[in-house]
């Protein structure tokens, strides 16, 4: 075996050509994180297809996603067993022939079809006891060594009980920029500077609450405004709108293609902790994520963000993880004002190189 010193993982047998299956989080960050996993699987075994299990809203995902070999769209219900929906993805897995699958949730109902399709080798967490479901068992999930999520997933690409190399190789989407290009004059966008906001978030304790006075500074400044999510995320768009002014544009919608575009063609990105920060810093977007419940430790993009974005204010139950506030009336979030934010993003924007 070779080393790659770069990041320390074993290169193994290049003549091994069967397909991995990789079931990852289905939450659009998680999502884009678990592209560490389909890096880590590519040093080990480079002729190994890898692809990834994938819903209708994180499918656009996939086509900027280097070294996955295709995604298998197949929508689970969150709420039930779906006994034939599991029953007609294992015999679609099964045509395809993989030697291993990842099963990255820890949930019993995630690894229901890999083991209807006989996949092989059957890597996952112990869980919800899923003996006979998993055949590779891990049962290290909970120890020191793993104290992020990613080092729980990407653990999971490697031997049981290997050396962890000293840094995981970061998340990439590869957006052509000739298609960011043509989104932006499809869209009327024009060519001028553009700080694209990212105002959502799973959890409302993480939603910053100076988005719309920061796009009316961002404005006076000169730059162009997008405001980008889900449909969710429509009604707030509309208030930064009205608040900014004639320079922000609501570019909200249903179709993630949308935001991943927007992301590459920004000069730098405001996000809360959501899937959009991951995006814009696997994009190489120079991305200012906003943080308050959340510990950046934890859950920030691997690939490193141009700002970290915290409140100076000293508040005993930050970080709590809760997804709503019930202490200090959402301090963590108010004490951080719309000027100091758009003053960071003009000297990210004067920092970054010409994108």
């Amino acid at each position: 075996m070779n080393i790659d010193s770069s990041i320390g993982i074993e290169i193994e047998d290049a003549a091994d050509t069967r397909p991995i299956l990789i079931i990852p989080y289905m939450w659009i960050g998680d999502f884009v994180r678990g592209h560490t996993v389909v890096r880590v699987l590519k040093q080990r075994w480079p002729n190994r297809p890898v692809d990834l299990l994938v819903t209708s809203l994180c499918a656009p995902l996939v086509d900027y996603m280097p070294g996955v070999r295709s995604g298998i769209v197949w929508d689970l219900p969150r709420g039930r067993l779906a006994v034939a929906k599991q029953t007609g993805l294992a015999a679609q897995l099964r045509a395809k022939g993989y030697g291993t699958a990842l099963v990255l949730p820890r949930t019993w109902k995630a690894a229901i079809a890999p083991a209807l399709a006989r996949i092989p080798e059957r890597v996952g967490f112990f869980g919800e006891a899923r003996f006979g479901l998993i055949n590779r068992m891990r049962w290290d999930e909970k120890s020191k060594r793993l104290p992020r999520f990613i080092d729980k997933n990407a653990a999971l690409a490697l031997p049981a009980g290997a050396k962890l190399p000293p840094e995981w190789p970061v998340p990439q989407l590869r957006v052509p920029p000739e298609e960011a290009a043509r989104w932006r004059q499809a869209n009327g966008l024009g060519t001028g500077p553009a700080v694209a906001l990212g105002p959502g978030s799973v959890g409302e304790s993480k939603r910053w609450t100076y988005y719309p006075e920061a796009a009316r500074l961002l404005a006076e400044r000169g730059f162009d405004v997008w405001v980008v999510g889900g449909p969710g995320e429509k009604a707030l768009a509309q208030e930064i709108v009205v608040a900014g002014g004639g320079k922000v544009r609501d570019l909200t919608g249903n179709d993630l293609r949308n935001g991943v575009l927007a992301m590459a063609a920004a000069s730098v990105a405001i996000s809360n902790d959501s899937g959009l920060m991951h995006i814009a810093a696997a994009i190489g977007t120079p991305t200012m994520g906003i943080f308050g419940p959340t510990s950046p430790y934890l859950w920030a993009p691997l690939n490193g963000l141009a700002a970290t974005v915290l409140t100076t204010t000293k508040l005993s139950c930050q970080p709590c993880q809760r997804t709503v506030c019930t202490m200090n009336d959402h301090r963590c979030m108010r004490d951080i004002s719309a000027t100091d934010v758009a003053d960071i993003a003009q000297r990210v924007l004067h920092e970054a190189a010409p994108r």
